[in-house]
């Protein structure tokens, strides 16, 4: 087909003509075909799929490689014969390893697996240890040492250290003694839930000494 000044027409390029002028325009074009959604893990009986792991029926892919309780590899199975092996045993049948191919899924009590992965899960958060701090003087009364040496009890049986502080205040600096006697009152008090970790020694206007909680 001809344009009226005997020249051909091109293939039609998204150039519109409106009023006499040329204005280029994006050509609209239908949306590509997007891909399906993955698949998302469903709830069944057994709840839902904890950190991955997925339990019986929530296994999609078939074969699966199968391993026993005992560690036995049983070789590669279609899962419905896999599911079959883990409920003769009583057990469940659990994907351990999802990214090889084929999946390798374990023969377990899951219920006792999941109580021995919280057992250890709790062993991994370990208390950290802090250190507090009681302050006596060298006048503080039998009453004032009571109530200190209690809450550093509370200290060490906490797993955290306990520092000792006694202060020199003016002229006590001149009675050092009065205040190592309690010192020595207040670890005596502590010997039982806490052990000797720094021995008392003197920095400026202070006896200082540090004890850390007995192994229980």
């Amino acid at each position: 087909m001809r344009r009226p000044d005997g020249r051909p027409r091109g293939p039609i390029s998204g150039v519109v003509r409106r009023a006499g002028a040329l204005r280029s325009e994006p050509v609209r074009l239908p949306f590509a075909a997007r891909p399906p959604l993955a698949p998302v893990p469903e709830e069944d009986v057994i709840g839902p799929i904890e950190r991955g792991l997925r339990v019986n029926e929530q296994i999609r892919i078939s074969p699966v490689r199968v391993i026993n309780a005992e560690g036995a590899m049983l070789g590669v199975m279609p899962t419905n014969k896999a599911l079959e092996a883990a409920r003769e045993t009583g057990m469940d049948l659990v994907e351990v390893a999802p990214n090889e191919r084929p999946p390798v899924c374990k023969i377990i009590d899951y219920g006792k697996f999941k109580y021995t992965q919280k057992k250890r899960l709790t062993k991994q958060k370990q208390h950290q240890v802090q250190i507090k701090e009681i302050r006596v003087r060298p006048k503080t009364g039998d009453h004032d040492i009571e109530v200190k040496v209690k809450r550093a009890k509370e200290f060490l049986e906490a797993k955290d250290k306990v520092l000792v502080n006694v202060l020199f205040r003016g002229r006590e600096l001149a009675h050092i003694d009065e205040g190592r006697r309690v010192m020595d009152e207040v670890l005596q008090a502590l010997e039982e839930v806490g052990k000797l970790e720094k021995t008392p020694s003197m920095e400026g206007r202070r006896m200082t000494a540090i004890l850390a909680p007995r192994a229980s």
